[in-house]
């Protein structure tokens, strides 16, 4: 996995360096948000670990740069604890956020939950959800009528559980073990601020949705059909 790790804070920026290349990780270290976007427009990674309080400018902004260009699985560390700033950062499109201080244990899962919601998806899995079509393994949506909407790695690994299992019934704890890991089966709520996310992407009325159904007490299903 190469990891572009974004953060101003050197002495925090090394503890963490020497603990991920320990462990066999290939990190690149950039300590302002300028050098970030033009390292990760000169490179290939799997992840970006980004600090939202820079030196040079805000962290939102880099992570608003690289959405125009790229759907690279973005983890967002901060100090920053509202919950306005994390769901900012998720809305722009960040796939996960960690709040200082954090467990290295719990930070190497979720880095590892972001890897995975980047990895290509299933091959030939093509459904009608509305108006949009839906290619799960080319990660895309098109529509014919609508501009269709850019989902983030988190999102289309949401999209692609729902889809795989068209119409079933899905637990919570279900979704969150095969969406960010065992850790996370518990986050209810981080579950439905994601289909919530998701809900205003693909649905025409959010607020009474048609595709992206509520099982009360239960869970969530997707109801779409083959193109």
């Amino acid at each position: 996995m190469r990891i572009l790790f974004v953060e101003d804070d050197i002495s925090f920026a090394n503890a963490l360096l020497i603990s991920l290349r320990a462990r066999g990780y290939e990190v690149k270290h950039i300590a302002n948000g300028a050098g970030a976007l033009a390292q990760f427009a000169s490179g290939r990674f799997d992840v970006v670990v980004l600090d939202l309080g820079l030196s040079d400018m805000d962290g939102i902004e880099v992570l608003k740069e690289i959405r125009k260009k790229d759907n690279t699985p973005i983890l967002v560390l901060s100090a920053r604890i509202g919950e306005v700033s994390k769901v900012e950062a998720l809305d722009l499109g960040a796939d996960d956020y960690v709040t200082k201080p954090f467990g290295f244990g719990e930070f190497l899962a979720r880095l590892r939950a972001a890897h995975r919601r980047g990895s290509p998806g299933p091959a030939n899995q093509v459904l009608r959800v509305g108006e949009f079509t839906i290619d799960l393994a080319k990660k895309q949506i098109t529509s014919s009528s609508v501009a269709p909407p850019k989902l983030t790695p988190t999102e289309w690994s949401l999209m692609e559980v729902l889809a795989l299992e068209n119409n079933r019934i899905i637990s919570r704890e279900e979704i969150l073990r095969r969406v960010w890991g065992e850790a996370f089966m518990n986050e209810y709520d981080y579950l439905r601020v994601y289909i919530s996310q998701l809900r205003r992407k693909i649905e025409l009325n959010p607020a009474d949705p048609k595709y992206l159904l509520t099982e009360p007490g239960i869970g969530y299903r997707l109801v779409a059909d083959s193109p």
